[in-house]
């Protein structure tokens, strides 16, 4: 009963030490991950921010007492994180958006120790990746791979700056690929890692054996705030796509099919003729949508787009919304049981806002916004309040950025231009909001 257990450990062992082989050669023969480190250590920056940031009673949330806390003095919050050199000659540095959001100084940290000043080309926050640019000579980048390559399993090695500690370097395997639903506005398609990732690794790089990038560290799921050898990383086909739109944009201008989609489930797929339960049902076309004029009609399930397998309603999210605006793509569709190819030319994502107080002064300091066809095709149905000036009408009123709106004077709407009809002349607002879970009731002068 030994042997074939001795047997199968020495396979495992030969093959981890044939994967730690690949990274020592130039180093006196032994099994570290030196060689690599030191052609990939030098791209990999340490990122300070700072803004100012008002000081917040905590009373302030109970609008009897907010009244007196008019004016608040503003502190300078400073942050850290971390961040990769993409392109030396330019300058060009990636980071999460989330490590220089709200910062008006951003100060690049080489690993040479010198410092520099660092302008915002353009973020993400649907990604969570962000773009700068320092005025340096002298900058390594580091090397771009494919992670579409990537299998579970393989060996990997997050750098970045954990704890504003200084560079630092951890191993792993990737431990997952796809994974998702920490946000549910973003575009997410994370490899999960168990390489060590700590508050201050955002931003940083996880990188094969061969030193080339195939992620940056974004996020850790930890009940205790640390390492729980739970981390995840944006692959860089995602950052890539990103960047290439900040640098010609500014912004990323997000790709639209027009359907209204729903997850296939196991009982559904026999029916659908589905092979297995992947896939997104079209629930909807909209109408003058890229999908309409390309052919695609209710109860098509999609379950490619172009060599992407679409397993979910997340997955093609992700895969249209981070498509070039005018490109053209190949759908592959499962209808009454037979696969069809459809050309279509992906469109633009237009989502309608406006500053409240261009409709009622009520609202005075709230931008709205109209939900996303991503949130529709979840049944959502309501205007979001985008944003919340401190200390605005709005705010005084008890609305919050992220609520839901989905009545007015005992009206639905569902668009910005619906919630505009509804509060014309109206002297006051009797509000049905939805937050998260929960739904309220408020009437607002």
């Amino acid at each position: 009963m030994l042997r074939p257990m001795k047997t199968l450990a020495s396979m495992l062992i030969a093959t981890a030490v044939a994967a730690y082989a690949a990274v020592a050669a130039g180093h006196d023969g032994k099994l570290s991950f030196a060689p690599v480190l030191e052609r990939v250590t030098p791209a990999v920056v340490n990122i300070q921010v700072s803004g100012e940031q008002a000081v917040r009673h905590p009373l302030f949330n109970d609008p009897n007492f907010r009244r007196f806390f008019r004016g608040l003095p503003e502190r300078r919050n400073i942050g850290a994180g971390s961040g990769v050199i993409i392109d030396a000659d330019k300058g060009h540095v990636v980071t999460n958006h989330h490590v220089i959001d709200g910062a008006d100084e951003i100060t690049v940290k080489l690993n040479d120790r010198r410092e520099f000043a660092a302008e915002l080309v353009g973020s993400d926050p649907d990604t969570d990746i962000a773009l700068l640019k320092i005025a340096a000579d002298d900058l390594s980048e580091v090397l771009i791979g494919d992670s579409e390559t990537l299998a579970v399993g393989d060996f990997v090695i997050a750098i970045g700056n954990p704890f504003d500690l200084g560079q630092t370097v951890t191993s792993g395997i990737v431990s997952a690929l796809g994974r998702g639903g920490f946000n549910r506005d973003g575009y997410e398609d994370f490899i999960q890692t168990d390489a060590a990732i700590n508050r201050g690794n955002s931003g940083g790089a996880l990188v094969d054996l061969e030193g080339r990038l195939v992620g940056i560290n974004s996020v850790i799921v930890s009940p205790s705030g640390v390492n729980a050898g739970v981390g995840f990383a944006v692959p860089t086909r995602i950052v890539a796509a990103v960047t290439d739109q900040l640098l010609e944009f500014g912004g990323v201008r997000r790709g639209y099919l027009g359907v209204q989609i729903r997850d296939v489930q196991p009982e559904h797929a026999e029916v659908l003729g589905l092979a297995t339960a992947d896939g997104a049902i079209v629930t909807q076309v909209m109408a003058d949508s890229a999908a309409q004029a390309a052919g695609v009609e209710p109860g098509d399930v999609i379950v490619r787009v172009n060599d992407e397998e679409i397993v979910d309603g997340r997955s093609l999210r992700a895969q249209v919304g981070l498509t070039p605006v005018g490109e053209k793509v190949e759908l592959g569709l499962v209808r009454n049981g037979k696969r069809i190819e459809l050309d279509a030319t992906i469109g633009q994502l237009q989502s309608a806002s406006v500053a409240a107080e261009e409709s009622t002064p009520i609202l005075a300091g709230a931008e709205l916004r109209d939900l996303s066809p991503d949130d529709a095709s979840r049944g959502r149905s309501g205007v979001e309040v985008a944003s919340v000036d401190e200390d605005s009408r709005a705010q005084r009123a008890g609305l919050r950025a992220g609520d839901i709106i989905v009545r007015v004077n005992r009206r639905p709407v569902a668009t910005v231009q619906e919630f505009q009809a509804a509060v014309a002349d109206a002297r006051a607002l009797a509000l049905h909001i939805q937050r998260g879970d929960t739904r309220l009731f408020a009437i607002v002068r």
